[in-house]
């Protein structure tokens, strides 16, 4: 994941490698807890969109912006990851 934030964030260098980690491991709790399950930051979309995102906006500190400008897609996640929970259990 460290080099998927790296490129988004159009960062080359090494020098804050041990940052962007726990940027990243920041990102990944904090989306968790919003959604309340542990998410996959490895396969490309919803999920992984907004950890960069988030990422993005802990780097740039703006991160109290974060929650506000994503509102729909943290919504959209939390209902798709709640739909997945029901269907998984038969629609009990």
């Amino acid at each position: 994941m460290l080099q998927a934030v790296k490129d988004y964030l159009k960062i080359t260098w090494e020098d804050e490698d041990f940052q962007l980690i726990n940027i990243i491991e920041r990102a990944k709790a904090s989306l968790n807890k919003l959604v309340d399950a542990e998410l996959d930051y490895e396969e490309p979309g919803p999920a992984q969109t907004l950890l960069l995102n988030r990422c993005r906006y802990d780097y740039n500190n703006a991160l109290e912006y974060f929650e506000q400008n994503f509102a729909r897609e943290i919504l959209r996640l939390q209902l798709q990851v709640a739909a997945e929970e029901v269907s998984a259990d038969g629609g009990a």
